[in-house]
């Protein structure tokens, strides 16, 4: 088999300049947005997403299959810390009374359409070009959800996840018994 060795010296980084905050913190910045589509059942508060859009900067995709796999992984574990994943401490101690009833997204909660963008500028700075990819889609679903929700129901809600008492609670109906 043919071996390669590569070695990769990221350029240096610098701290915050205390007068004009000046800085290069980061070797290779990605980008990511997101729009979303959902359905909001106003009698159980249910909210499912019915068609998802993540384009991700990832500068260059050395392994493409990869990277289409791992912004799928984020968006879907994204989806339960916007939905369902109701983890509950306070000053450190975890209230969460056990973890065999924690909701995590299944199958069942994956849209019926998605379209993930992979979009290629590679980054001078990265290895072979490469930005990061791995939390992105994670970071901006949450928002894009609320917006959904919001743009569906006329109501913002500004607590997450987004559990079925939450949203009856904003819609000012009487949550299930």
């Amino acid at each position: 088999p043919a071996v390669i060795e590569h070695k990769h010296f990221a350029p240096p980084t610098t701290p915050a300049d205390p007068e004009t905050g000046h800085c290069d913190p980061m070797v290779a910045y990605a980008y990511n947005a997101e729009a979303v589509e959902v359905e909001v059942d106003t009698e159980t508060g249910h909210v499912r997403m019915t068609n998802l859009i993540c384009a991700t900067d990832v500068g260059k995709a050395i392994n493409p299959l990869q990277v289409d796999g791992q912004i799928d992984g984020a968006l879907i574990q994204a989806a339960g810390y916007a939905l369902m994943e109701n983890f509950i401490e306070d000053d450190g101690h975890v209230l969460t009374p056990n973890l065999s009833t924690y909701l995590i997204p299944t199958v069942l909660d994956i849209p019926d359409k998605t379209n993930n963008i992979i979009i290629e500028h590679p980054d001078p700075r990265g290895p072979w070009g490469a930005r990061g990819v791995g939390e992105m889609p994670y970071l901006t679903l949450t928002p894009a959800i609320v917006a959904a929700v919001h743009d569906a129901t006329g109501v913002w809600i500004d607590q997450f996840p987004l559990t079925p008492e939450r949203v009856l609670d904003a819609l000012g109906k009487v949550k299930p018994s």
